[in-house]
């Protein structure tokens, strides 16, 4: 992000505001979370192998499993989504959700992120925001609390899974499969 003269606050986890209390375990599978973000299914797991944007509910642990995206993890790929399509680099991208990572943040619903299309700047006031665009700085904004409130109507209609149960497997054996096909075959 670009340098700017906001005040130091503490870390803590990115997007931890209290708009909206969240099921952490709740966790949606990369095709919702493609369709909640708007993005394509090679995105989002290019994404998720270079670390910009990891699921937090199930990372994959091998080959079968299914990542598991949270609320969070998909707020911010919306986000990455509204900046490339804005045409701010990938690599300025990361930079970005990184500062936002390691600073943290105390209230999403007043953040904006502005750009110019080679820089992203971190608003957290009008003034902040009046001072981007007098400048000639500010190109467009991206308010994360609306992205944050639009979201969850996206993700209402989708399918969750909970990350932290694991996935059953019915042991049959051999006799009970037999019986159980000749049962649907009568």
């Amino acid at each position: 992000m670009a340098d700017t003269d906001f005040p130091a606050r503490d870390q803590g986890v990115l997007f931890n505001d209290g708009l909206t209390p969240l099921d952490e375990n709740a966790g949606y599978r990369g095709t919702s979370a493609c369709k909640a973000a708007g993005i394509t299914y090679r995105q989002l797991d290019y994404w998720a192998r270079t670390g910009l944007v990891e699921p937090t509910v199930r990372p994959a642990t091998g080959s079968g499993t299914q990542r598991l995206y949270g609320f969070r993890d998909i707020l911010v790929l919306r986000v990455v989504k509204r900046l490339l399509d804005s045409g701010v680099s990938l690599q300025q991208i990361r930079t970005a959700v990184e500062h936002l990572r390691e600073r943290g943040v105390d209230d999403l619903s007043r953040i904006t992120l502005m750009s110019d299309g080679a820089s992203v700047y971190e608003c957290t006031s009008d003034d902040q925001v009046i001072d981007l665009v007098q400048g000639g700085q500010g190109v467009f904004g991206i308010a994360l609390g609306k992205v944050w409130r639009e979201l969850e109507g996206s993700l209402a209609t989708l399918p969750s899974d909970r990350g932290h149960e694991p996935p059953t497997i019915a042991v049959v054996d051999e006799l009970a499969e037999l019986r159980a096909r000749k049962a649907t075959a009568s």
